[in-house]
């Protein structure tokens, strides 16, 4: 066998590097409509984001129930 694979560094006592949190899509467009949550199920243009993202994207699960919008839960 040549080199040396995988993480070398797994046992080497110091912590793991995690990476920074990034907001979700369905945050960074609430955050373009400038929305906050009390004003989510009113907005007829994150409906329809929702709409076409809800097999891709995370979207909260009470936003789902109050407009309506069922999931394909098939979708790996």
């Amino acid at each position: 066998m040549s080199g040396r694979h995988g993480n070398l560094g797994w046992s080497s006592g110091r912590p793991a590097v995690v990476p920074p949190a990034t907001p979700s899509a369905f945050e960074t467009r609430v955050s373009e409509l400038g929305l906050t949550a009390p004003t989510y199920a009113e907005s007829h243009e994150l409906r329809r984001w929702c709409q076409d993202n809800r097999n891709k994207c995370y979207i909260p699960e009470w936003l789902l129930k109050t407009w309506g919008i069922s999931v394909n839960s098939d979708v790996p």
